[in-house]
């Protein structure tokens, strides 16, 4: 009995090792582009759980009060990095909820119309619903936190509620930018409702992708902005995973290995995708004349290359001004902050939340900001 408890404490120790390896690793996913490593990106995929799991192994070598608990503890701590973009003190406060009053009572006082609360949303062609009702719902509770911009993702338009439809339920932001797809092409679309006026702006499309992003050049108050709205390449996670939930019921192993390593390969494609697009982004924003404005759904985590590829120079909101524990997808146990608003130095971080409402699968993104005098 004694060699076997030898056996597992040696085990163990073992185990925890090869754990902190491979979440150190996920320091380093961020710098290094997918094409450049199969490995990696699946490490920054999972460092949440990777993460979780130290935080697991260090409270069991606490417990058994063993010097090991330093080797999770180092690992937890080489992804600082990583956990600043998705904990911000007060860790406690709900990143759900505003810190600051959202009612801009400022705006028509003098000497105060530098405020600007932006919103990003996948909305999942609103969840598919036919009637309005989410349309309605969403464009009433941006209203209620005086949001002027207001960016979709997966902006569906359907016969049962259509494009005259939702310009009547979302004229609270009258000037709008809803471009349409090239001929012989079919986009997830995005759309950009604002109540500034809209100068100019331009679809983005990317090679073998249905997903696309925009620009608009936007008159605010004589000062102009120019705001990305992006929907980068889905990861398909979702069919992917029904697809090998159905082999493992059937217990067909050869299958089972076909559907992984087919799953496998179309994670890596789509990260390989999404790094490219990344790229495009960040000589876009790079050549921006005016101040910037970054938002929209990533599919990636701030771990990934294409976060820190787009982010480049701008600074996360999240980081200036958010709270408590960010995530914006909605399934996979909240472990996912995949939507995004970067801002370039021009603008001072207010307050940064994502709303924990159930009109999509994808939580809002909501950032209130001060532009600085010199904008």
């Amino acid at each position: 009995m004694k060699a076997f408890y030898r056996l597992f404490y040696y085990i163990s120790i073992l185990l925890t090792v090869i754990l902190a390896i491979l979440t150190l690793a996920g320091a380093f996913v961020e710098d290094t582009p997918p094409d450049s490593s199969m490995l990696l990106p699946f490490i920054g995929l999972i460092l949440p759980v990777l993460l979780l799991m130290n935080l697991a192994v260090a409270i069991y070598w606490i417990i058994r009060w063993r010097c090991w608990v330093f080797i999770p503890i180092i690992a937890i701590v080489g992804n600082w990095t990583f956990l600043s973009r998705i904990l911000q003190f007060p860790l406690f406060d709900s990143a759900a909820k505003p810190r600051t009053s959202m009612i801009i009572e400022k705006r028509n006082q003098a000497g105060n119309n530098l405020e600007i609360t932006v919103a990003t949303y996948n909305v999942n062609s609103f969840n598919q619903e036919y009637t309005g009702y989410s349309c309605k719902q969403i464009a009433e509770y941006m209203k209620s936190l005086g949001v002027d911009i207001f960016c979709f993702q997966e902006f569906g338009i359907n016969k049962e509620f259509g494009v005259d439809s939702l310009y009547v339920a979302l004229s609270e932001w009258p000037y709008h930018y809803i471009p349409s797809s090239p001929e012989g092409e079919s986009l997830l679309q995005l759309a950009l409702f604002s109540r500034y006026p809209i100068k100019d702006q331009q679809l983005i499309t990317y090679p073998e992708s249905n997903n696309c992003s925009l620009w608009c050049d936007i008159d605010f108050n004589g000062h102009t902005v120019r705001l990305f709205n992006n929907h980068l390449q889905t990861t398909d996670v979702s069919s992917n995973k029904h697809k090998l939930e159905k082999e493992l019921k059937a217990d067909n192993s050869a299958r089972i290995e076909l559907a992984a390593i087919t799953l496998a390969d179309g994670l890596h494609n789509n990260f390989k995708k999404r790094a490219a697009q990344a790229n495009k982004i960040n000589q876009l924003i790079t050549a921006s004349p005016y101040p910037t404005l970054v938002c929209g759904d990533f599919n990636s985590l701030p771990s990934s290359y294409t976060y820190r590829t787009v982010k480049g120079n701008l600074n996360d909101g999240f980081q200036t001004c958010g709270h408590g524990y960010m995530y914006t997808f909605r399934h996979f146990k909240h472990l996912l902050r995949i939507d995004y608003i970067f801002h370039s130095q021009e603008f001072e971080g207010m307050d940064y939340f994502s709303p924990d409402i159930n009109y999509s699968d994808h939580n809002p993104v909501v950032m209130r900001m001060k532009c600085r005098a010199n904008i």
